[in-house]
C-alpha cells in the first residue's frame, strides 16, 4: 500500500505513467499537470499574439516556432495518454480526449488549409484540468453535484424549451399580423427572431414595433420574458438541493478513465476495475 495515498502503489510502467498523467495525488502527477497548464496558457497566448499583425510582422518566425514546439509536445502527450489507459478508444472519444486531439490537430491541418491554426485557442478548454491539478477537491465535488442536478432536471428543461419555442412562434406570428411588412416585419421567421430577442430581454433594436398595439404587445412579451428567465433557474436550484455532496479524490480509473471516486474506494464505481 502507498501510505501517502492509502491505496495500492502503481506496479507496471503503464500504471505509473497513468498515475503521473491522469492523477494529481502524487508529486510527479502534480508537477506534470502544472507544467501542462503552463504550456497550455503559453501556447494559447502565442496563437492570440500571432493574430495581431504588428506582432506577427516582428516576431512571426518565433511565434511559428513556438506553435510547432507546443504542437509536438501536445502530440507526444496525447500518445502517452492513449498508451497509459486500458481502453484508448474510450478515452479518445471522451470529452477531454476530443479536446486533447483538437489541441494539436489544427496545426497539422494548417499545412493544407492556411489559417486553421487559429482554432488552437480551443486549447484553453484543457485548463479545466486545473481543478484536478490544484487538488481543489471541494470544487470537484461541487462540479459533480452540479452535473447530477443538470442531469436530473434535463427533462424539465427540455419541456420548458419546447414551451418557449411554441411561445415565440405564436408571438412572432401575431406581431407579423399586427405590424406587417410596412413596419419592418417582412416575414414570420423575421418576426419570430424579434420575439426571441424581445423575450430574452436582449433587445438589439434592429426591428421594433411602431404601432400602439404592437408596442403594447411588445411590453407584454418583455414582462413574460422576465418571468420565464426564473423558470430554469428554479428547476436547477431544486435539483441542486436534492443532490448529495460526497467527498471525492482525483484518482482516475485506468480501465474506463472515470474519476471522482470516494477517498476509501478500492474499485471503480463505474466499471468495477481495481483502483
Amino acid at each position: 500500500m502507498n501510505p501517502a495515498e492509502g491505496r495500492p502503489a502503481a506496479t507496471g510502467w503503464r500504471d505509473r505513467l497513468h498515475e503521473v498523467i491522469f492523477e494529481a495525488d502524487t508529486p510527479a502527477g502534480r508537477a506534470f499537470d502544472l507544467l501542462l497548464i503552463v504550456s497550455i496558457i503559453a501556447s494559447v497566448l502565442a496563437v492570440m499574439l500571432d493574430s495581431v499583425q504588428s506582432i506577427n510582422a516582428r516576431f512571426g518566425a518565433e511565434l511559428y516556432a513556438m506553435e510547432w514546439f507546443f504542437t509536438i509536445l501536445f502530440t507526444v502527450e496525447y500518445v502517452l495518454r492513449l498508451v497509459s489507459v486500458a481502453r484508448p478508444a474510450a478515452y479518445a472519444t471522451s470529452f477531454f480526449g476530443v479536446v486533447d486531439l483538437v489541441a494539436f490537430l489544427p496545426t497539422y491541418v494548417s499545412l493544407l488549409v492556411p489559417g486553421a491554426q487559429y482554432f488552437l485557442v480551443i486549447r484553453i478548454l484543457r485548463i479545466l484540468r486545473i481543478f484536478r491539478v490544484l487538488k481543489l477537491i471541494t470544487y470537484l465535488g461541487e462540479a459533480q453535484v452540479l452535473m447530477r442536478a443538470l442531469r436530473a432536471s434535463r427533462r424539465k428543461i427540455v419541456v420548458f424549451l419546447f414551451t418557449v419555442m411554441t411561445l415565440v412562434v405564436l408571438m412572432g406570428s401575431l406581431m407579423y399580423l399586427i405590424e406587417g411588412e410596412e413596419h419592418g416585419f417582412t416575414s414570420i421567421p423575421l418576426s419570430i427572431y424579434w420575439a426571441i430577442v424581445t423575450l430574452t430581454t436582449v433587445g438589439y433594436g434592429d426591428i421594433s414595433p411602431e404601432t400602439p398595439l404592437g408596442q403594447a404587445f411588445a411590453v407584454v412579451i418583455m414582462i413574460i420574458g422576465y418571468a420565464i428567465i426564473a423558470v430554469p433557474t428554479g428547476i436547477v436550484t431544486v435539483e441542486l438541493s436534492r443532490a448529495a455532496r460526497m467527498p471525492i479524490t482525483t484518482q482516475a480509473c485506468r480501465h474506463c478513465n472515470a474519476d471522482g471516486h470516494d477517498p476509501d474506494a478500492r474499485h471503480c464505481k463505474y466499471c468495477g476495475e481495481a483502483l
